[in-house]
């Protein structure tokens, strides 16, 4: 049965337009192009000692750090998702997505300036790493002894190894470690510095440029964290749709083509013209998403005294769900047709056992059973769209007795109606979800279409021929849900 859809998306929703993110990427290649070109700049005039030229070298290559993160993320957006997260199914995350915590600070992302003198222990810091550590400057600068306290206990080693192979081999600084501010809150710090020597090559100071990165690791872990739930999401729904395919192929009809029912003579007997006798086809038809295997089924089967079972329907839902309880109402509808339950208390039977069942969903559905002898047909409905038969060239949707949705009502009453029908009638069984378009909130628009096929099926020479008339007409439309039909044509 079809499930609504909302067609409201607001414009921040919507995807970047491809030329935009191409306008990003291109404005980011010259920014980092410009920085390059200061950072060799910086690189000639360095040698003369400048420490303003150090902190513009420093804040260049934080900047080309942030720029090549940028710029590997527009990559990312350009590309799309990876192949292995999906992009039908679930375009929103689920309530179970991870929100990590947005630990506040003040003024993300800032960055300041430190030196430590080792000739004459002094420490100099800027105000904005004073702000970044929550330290008053009042209190002083924290020596290199003094700084590890301030990290937490499992990372002091690793600012203690970075400031050793800085101040003993002369290498560079990068790295980043958790910082505890006086305020309490944990923040990440992203270092990066070097060794200034004296004249004689010796190490006379060490400088630095800390950014509180706090802010872009928790968007990388998010981005990570999200693309890691989309990929469990995945092999989920792969999962669940495989069971829901093969509990789906598994409970209806095994037969393929045409089936011919009742069978009582020897194979060369030509049933297919034999009176009464109906040839049978049926064709399930998937939904637009190959994601969405719904509860919808056609079943004919011959009974114990000689009669035909004809159903079509379906259940609300989607997935392993909708396809295990579509399997326990077929095989009951089954069971209580060959125990010579008709079409009207047996539905009432269905009604019940979907009203008790562990997991409530509503139905549809249309239950025929069909005398070959007196070419007459008992039916009974549940808020399904009726049969259509269709008789010299004309069609028309038969008069539907009185009955509701299974499991809408407990207790709920289903009456039963007869036709009687022709050689070379043509009957159409089909569950809603057949067309895409609706004209009216109260007509089934394949009803429609369907009955303005007449004449085509007044051409069909067999049940196969019919189902092939539908196909033609519905089978390459994109339909929001999956849907059965089954054509039965009485022997003349």
């Amino acid at each position: 049965m079809p499930s609504p859809l909302s067609a409201d998306r607001s414009a921040a929703d919507r995807p970047p337009q491809r030329g935009t993110v191409e306008a990003l990427i291109s404005q980011t290649r010259r920014l980092r192009g410009d920085i390059d070109a200061v950072r060799r700049e910086t690189a000639d005039e360095e040698r003369a000692g400048d420490p303003e030229l150090r902190w513009q070298r420093a804040l260049c290559d934080l900047a080309a750090h942030h720029l090549d993160g940028l710029g590997e993320h527009l990559d990312q957006l350009r590309a799309g998702l990876p192949a292995d997260v999906p992009v039908d199914g679930p375009a929103e995350l689920s309530a179970g997505a991870p929100a990590p915590a947005r630990p506040a600070a003040p003024d993300p992302g800032r960055a300041g300036s430190a030196e430590w003198n080792l000739l004459n222990d002094e420490v100099t810091w800027s105000d904005e790493l004073f702000e970044l550590f929550g330290r008053r400057p009042e209190d002083g600068a924290p020596t290199l002894d003094e700084l590890p306290s301030w990290l937490l206990e499992e990372d002091r080693g690793l600012l203690s190894a970075m400031v050793t192979d800085c101040l003993v081999d002369g290498k560079a600084i990068d790295g980043e470690f958790r910082v505890v501010r006086a305020d309490g809150a944990v923040r990440t710090v992203h270092m990066m510095g070097e060794p200034v020597l004296d004249a004689d090559g010796a190490t006379a100071s060490m400088w630095a440029v800390l950014r509180d990165v706090s802010e872009l690791r928790r968007s990388q872990r998010e981005v990570h964290e999200t693309r890691d739930f989309l990929r469990r999401e995945r092999h989920i729904a792969q999962a669940e749709r495989r069971l829901a395919v093969e509990l789906q192929e598994a409970v209806l009809p095994p037969w393929r083509g045409s089936l011919r029912l009742p069978y009582d003579g020897p194979p060369a007997v030509g049933l297919a013209e034999a009176p009464g006798v109906l040839d049978l086809a049926a064709h399930y038809l998937p939904s637009a998403s190959s994601a969405l295997i719904g509860g919808d089924w056609y079943d004919a089967m011959q009974l114990p005294d000689g009669r035909t079972l004809l159903s079509v329907g379906g259940l609300t839902g989607h997935g392993v769900t909708a396809t295990s309880g579509m399997a326990m109402l077929l095989g009951a509808l089954r069971g209580m047709a060959v125990a010579g339950t008709e079409p009207g208390p047996l539905m009432g039977l269905l009604n019940r056992l979907l009203d008790a069942s562990a997991q409530p969903a509503l139905g549809s559905a249309v239950c025929c059973r069909y005398d070959p002898r007196e070419r007459t047909l008992l039916w009974s409905q549940a808020g399904h769209p009726a049969p259509l038969l269709f008789r010299n060239g004309r069609g028309r949707a038969l008069r539907p007795p009185e009955g509701v949705l299974l499991g809408a009502v407990a207790d709920a009453a289903y009456a039963q109606a007869e036709e009687r029908l022709e050689p070379g009638d043509v009957l159409v069984l089909h569950t809603e979800g057949l067309s895409p378009r609706r004209t009216t909130p109260d007509t089934d628009p394949g009803t429609e279409r369907l009955l303005e096929l007449a004449p085509r099926f007044a051409m069909a020479r067999s049940a196969q021929d019919g189902v092939r008339v539908v196909l033609e007409e519905f089978g390459g439309e994109a339909r929001e849900d999956d849907a059965c039909v089954l054509v039965a044509r009485v022997g003349c």
